[in-house]
């Protein structure tokens, strides 16, 4: 099923969800112009069709946990089927047909800290269908926050500023927080819709409203729990995307992560182990906008000593949005 037509409103609506992912509806919808009731539907659109989703995330890092970039090798023929049956566990993200098909890249997080690397891990590797496979853990997360998708960029910088969260100066006050096992309901539940009200996650949770709501603040307000945009790239106009295994001098690998993580082009970018060291994706608008990107942004980045490209064929699964059968 092709992804609806996006306009100017649902532009702003999701370049809006991305500086302020849980914004109320009637301060988004008075930002970008419109009335709270349809800046809502529209939402639900999207949301409804599987175009635009708000995700809760949680910092592993933060919490001590490890998580795991992976390269997997199928025999031929069984790449679609272990991509599927990779995408429908919880611990994955990002799963990726990548070079042609032959390979699958995945995001794997790891839920227990007192095991560094996830069960999953030792399980792909048993797998008869698995030819090859190469684990890599992530060792730091470039993110810049805020930044749309290349094509979203649709509020200016005042509309930005309004839209901002007023909890910089608050957060900043309050002990960090740490994720208790009672929190897993209300992690789960922002995980499949970030959106969520307070009154809903109190249903979800079996908590009082009040409790939800100071909940999600500490979480989000110590960095356990934050909130990113899936948009499924069809709606955008991405044509070309690939990963990009880099290796990059030591002393110059921060300076290259933050200089990638601030591009709107750049989704995801994160320091590594293995063979390279640093890893991101890339989107742009088609091949031709991924070589100047490649020989122009990129090669300009001090430290860069090799790069292999990896182009994305298909996306089966974003954070949380399943992509939808062919035919």
């Amino acid at each position: 099923m092709p992804s609806p037509v996006l306009d100017d409103l649902d532009r702003r609506i999701i370049h809006g969800l991305y500086v302020n992912a849980r914004v109320p509806f009637s301060r988004l919808a008075e930002v970008v112009g419109a009335s709270e009731q349809t800046v809502a539907r529209r939402y639900r659109t999207l949301r409804q069709a599987d175009v635009v989703r708000v995700v809760g995330q949680l910092d592993g890092q933060r919490l001590g946990r490890s998580d795991w970039a992976v390269r997997i090798r199928c025999t031929p023929g069984t790449s679609m089927a272990v991509a599927a049956e990779l995408a429908r566990r919880p611990e994955t993200a990002w799963v990726h047909l990548t070079s042609g098909g032959t390979e699958i890249f995945s995001t794997i997080r790891s839920n227990d800290r007192t095991e560094r690397a996830p069960l999953l891990l030792g399980q792909l590797s048993a797998g008869r269908q698995v030819v090859g496979l190469e684990a890599h853990c992530l060792l730091h997360l470039f993110v810049a926050g805020g930044s749309p998708a290349p094509g979203m960029a649709a509020l200016d910088d005042d509309q930005v500023d309004r839209l901002r969260p007023d909890r910089a100066d608050a957060a900043a006050e309050r002990p960090a927080a740490e994720l208790q096992e009672t929190d897993w309901p209300l992690v789960r539940a922002l995980a499949d819709d970030g959106r969520m009200t307070y009154r809903q996650l109190a249903a979800a949770t079996h908590w009082h409203e009040s409790t939800v709501r100071r909940r999600v603040d500490d979480l989000v307000g110590s960095g356990v729990l934050f909130f990113d945009v899936d948009v499924v790239p069809d709606a955008l106009g991405v044509r070309s995307r690939a990963l990009l295994w880099m290796s990059v001098t030591p002393a110059s690998l921060r300076k290259v992560g933050e200089a990638l993580a601030g591009r709107p082009e750049v989704p995801f970018v994160a320091a590594t182990t293995g063979s390279t060291n640093l890893v991101a994706s890339v989107s742009c608008r088609d091949d031709r906008s991924l070589f100047e990107y490649l020989t122009g942004e990129v090669a300009a980045l001090a430290g860069v000593t090799h790069i292999e490209t990896s182009p994305i064929m298909r996306s089966v699964k974003l954070h949380a949005i399943m992509a939808r059968p062919v035919g």
